[in-house]
């Protein structure tokens, strides 16, 4: 659970407002003439003071209403990420939850990623809006592999809440994920509609087409390249796509999914600066044996103890110094990584979404802060 956030709920800010409103009304009225005339209008500045208090009321409980729910779901994808029951199935045999993927929390943030990193600016398409990777052949694309498993825990949860969407559930999951793991206090804003059926992306701007997500390595083009490409095409900059990176702390790569194998961190359940230290810190070769046999996977690298793994899509974070200047900074300052984290998350998953509300249960948020400085 976040600790340290100061909570202002839209009721508290609309109660506020109705105040500010009654002061200066009250002060307008005793500015007037004294004369009839000057009461008719006092009495009509009162009278729709008090219907916009009314209407203020209305939506304050409204507000009230949605952010409790929202409290509620929160609630419930906890319990459902620390559930023994919960599976995310793999033949890595993982430690975490059962089926042998690891933990349930890295599986959401990557849901949410992937939802929301199909966005194009160009072509004005993507996003998380419609969550349409429920469809396929969406769910197929070969980068959301093994987000089955997240859709379905995620199902259950969905049925508890029909009033909120899949798109924004998949979403909020993610930053309960990030939160409830360490991470720093996010902001969420619903509002994203819920597609109905597969659709072209010419006909719903809510689809994409596949290659829209990054790859871990590619031939055609060196690796900078490719991965300025994905995060460009979004509207994104070097410094987000390095703070963005980051989530690498968490989880780690299948070899029934990706291909590849092994976590990026010792803690992958836990959300830290720490993939930058390792970055900068450890040795990395091109991965040659697992387990006593010769690697038989897609080319990665890995540490001299052969515990850790980087993609060639991290390494490039370091063989780029454009990038290296920010994988440095986060290395040496957590409290600057969550806060890029943060604006760089909250830009990446409200990419293409239309119609999205004022957050839910904060206006203002104290600065992100890491995990430790809240005990």
């Amino acid at each position: 659970m976040r600790r340290g956030v100061v909570h202002v709920t839209r009721a508290t800010l609309c109660r506020s407002l109705a105040v500010s409103a009654s002061t200066q009304t009250i002060r307008q009225f005793s500015a007037a003439p004294s004369s009839k005339k000057g009461l008719l209008v006092g009495g009509a500045v009162f009278a729709a003071a008090g219907l916009g208090l009314s209407v203020m009321t209305n939506e304050a409980h409204a507000d009230a209403a949605l952010d409790k729910r929202y409290t509620e779901l929160r609630a419930k994808i906890e319990a459902m990420m620390d559930d023994e029951n919960s599976v995310n199935p793999s033949v890595d045999n993982a430690p975490g939850a059962k089926g042998g993927g690891g933990d349930i929390g890295p599986m959401l943030v990557r849901l949410a990623w992937h939802c929301a990193g199909t966005y194009c600016k160009n072509a004005q398409n993507g996003g998380s809006d419609g969550a349409t990777m429920r469809f396929k052949p969406e769910s197929d694309h070969g980068g959301n592999a093994g987000l089955g498993a997240a859709r379905a825990l995620l199902e259950p949860i969905k049925a508890a809440f029909p009033e909120i969407s899949y798109a924004d559930i998949y979403i909020f999951a993610g930053c309960v994920a990030i939160e409830s793991m360490g991470g720093p206090s996010l902001p969420f804003r619903p509002g994203r509609s819920d597609a109905s059926g597969p659709a072209d992306p010419k006909v719903d701007s809510r689809f994409s087409p596949d290659g829209r997500l990054p790859d871990a390595c590619r031939d055609d083009v060196p690796l900078e390249q490719h991965v300025r490409d994905i995060f460009y095409r979004m509207g994104l900059n070097d410094q987000e796509i390095v703070a963005l990176s980051g989530a690498h702390a968490l989880g780690r790569c299948h070899t029934d999914r990706s291909g590849f194998w092994g976590p990026w961190t010792y803690s992958p359940s836990t959300f830290s600066n720490e993939y930058f230290r390792l970055l900068e810190d450890e040795k990395w070769s091109l991965k040659k044996t697992h387990n006593g046999t010769p690697w038989t996977g897609p080319e990665q690298f890995e540490n001299p103890k052969g515990d850790l793994m980087m993609l060639y899509s991290d390494m490039a974070l370091v063989w780029d110094p454009r990038f290296r200047k920010h994988v440095k900074v986060y290395k040496a300052n957590e409290e600057k990584f969550f806060a890029d984290f943060t604006s760089a998350w909250t830009k990446l998953t409200e990419l293409g979404c239309k119609k999205l509300q004022q957050p839910i249960q904060e206006f203002v948020a104290t600065a992100a802060k890491p995990w430790w400085q809240f005990w």
